[in-house]
């Protein structure tokens, strides 16, 4: 199954320029290109197709290529940042029958160069990672052993919900404060509460003790009166019928 060309970053203008002889150990320099008069203008694209990745130079218009830049690894010797500036690259193009050569491209905006340095670092990094992962398929994994061992057992807690919709605790009960009593059973027998006092139980009114005579007060110097005959009572406030 033939896989797509995926377009890993578009920049719509990018400067091309011929590139001098290094002479020194210090690694290409952009002040030696003649920034003012490029050598050519057009559209740069990023692509990439499995693990192949190449930089293509294009026409803004037609779309023709212009070069193309295979790229195996980022930093590397395909694209290499110059020493005096973070906008302008050095490229190796190699053309369909493998002959190469080295330009300069850069940008009018830094923000440019910055895009195309992570669009390369986040290919590479995928890259990496895609191959651990199928390094860790071929890398037999030992079986889990989920059997129970003898005498291992498990615990599991239960979440019970009653009818109401509340939750069930299996926690047992504390049992209720003072002194450890424990409410009467239901249906048990009710003892009854003391009689309320009444007038025959206030003390005025009880039996005088045994041996001593009950004291009638002004009653007592009253004088027996003979059957049919009248008498007053010596109390001035009784009134005579």
């Amino acid at each position: 199954m033939d896989s797509y060309e995926s377009v890993l970053l578009v920049k719509n203008e990018v400067f091309v320029f011929k590139v001098p002889p290094i002479t020194t150990n210090r690694g290409h320099k952009a002040a030696d290109w003649n920034l003012s008069d490029p050598q050519w203008t057009g559209r740069m694209r990023l692509v990439a197709k499995d693990k192949e990745c190449v930089l293509k130079l294009e026409d803004k218009t037609s779309g023709e290529l212009f070069a193309k830049c295979p790229i195996d690894k980022y930093p590397g010797v395909a694209i290499e940042p110059v020493s005096d500036s973070s906008r302008y690259f050095v490229l190796r193009i190699q053309d369909d029958n493998g002959r190469s050569a080295f330009i300069g491209v850069g940008f009018s905006d830094r923000s440019d160069s910055f895009d195309l340095n992570v669009a390369l670092q986040d290919h590479f990094n995928w890259l990496k990672k895609s191959e651990e992962i199928e390094k860790e398929k071929d890398v037999p994994k030992p079986e889990l052993d989920l059997k129970f061992k003898e005498g291992e057992t498990i615990k599991i807690n239960m979440k019970i919900t009653k009818k109401d919709g509340s939750e069930a605790s299996g926690k047992p009960k504390s049992k209720p404060s003072g002194g450890g009593l424990l409410p009467p059973p239901p249906g048990g027998v009710k003892i009854a509460p003391p009689p309320a006092p009444s007038i025959t139980s206030s003390p005025s009114h009880q039996a005088p003790p045994p041996g001593k005579p009950e004291s009638w007060g002004e009653f007592a110097s009253a004088p027996s009166p003979n059957p049919g005959t009248a008498t007053t009572p010596s109390n001035p406030n009784w009134v005579q019928f």
